[in-house]
């Protein structure tokens, strides 16, 4: 599987920025992902847990764990964000998760960075789970959110080119940036993506 390359336009920079992440998800087997933290025995009586293991009951894992490579050891992989999430399908009996692959060698800062999926792979979870036929509704209850809100986000990338979204797709580019570039012609919203990244300012 190829990794995705972003072309940075920062003068300063004489390298192709590597994204944090390979291009899709990987299915991994639930037993080869390795926690880097020890979750207590009390966390499966909270709140929390109750709620995600319900929703994955519910409407299926919509927002896939975060892992990255173990060194030497194919197939297996450091588990760096979703620890609930890889506890509650323990539960349920799954098998096989797909799963974010980082890329970055360097989980304690990628742990310390990212806690949440950009606004590109929030739409592609949720644009995944509708065409499995789940409802707005649902997906609203699993995640907390308003119907409403889901459906933006399944609508995020409407007029968007695909380059566009591909050099945005792992950024953590507000999603209001993109109801901005969808007033631009491709050219224009390729043009606009590319600085954002090359200064570093995504807002």
């Amino acid at each position: 599987m190829s990794e995705k390359w972003l072309q940075t336009t920062d003068p300063q920079s004489t390298h192709p920025l590597k994204n944090a992440f390979l291009d899709e998800c990987v299915r991994v087997k639930v037993a080869n992902i390795l926690p880097l933290k020890i979750s207590r025995s009390a966390v499966k009586e909270s709140l929390k847990y109750q709620q995600i293991l319900a929703s994955i009951q519910d409407v299926g894992l919509v927002e896939p764990p975060a892992v990255t490579p173990v060194p030497g050891r194919a197939g297996h992989y450091f588990l760096v964000d979703g620890h609930l999430r890889i506890e509650a399908l323990k539960d349920l009996g799954e098998l096989e998760v797909d799963c974010l692959v980082a890329t970055d060698d360097d989980t304690y800062s990628y742990n310390k960075r990212t806690n949440r999926l950009s606004a590109v792979q929030s739409n592609k979870m949720i644009v995944r789970a509708m065409e499995r036929g789940v409802s707005a509704e649902r997906l609203g209850r699993a995640l907390g959110l308003a119907p409403e809100t889901i459906k933006q986000k399944f609508r995020l990338l409407n007029g968007i080119c695909a380059e566009a979204i591909s050099l945005l797709g792992d950024t953590d580019c507000p999603a209001n940036v993109f109801h901005l570039l969808r007033q631009m012609k491709p050219l224009r919203q390729i043009e606009a993506a590319e600085l954002m990244i090359g200064n570093k300012n995504l807002s």
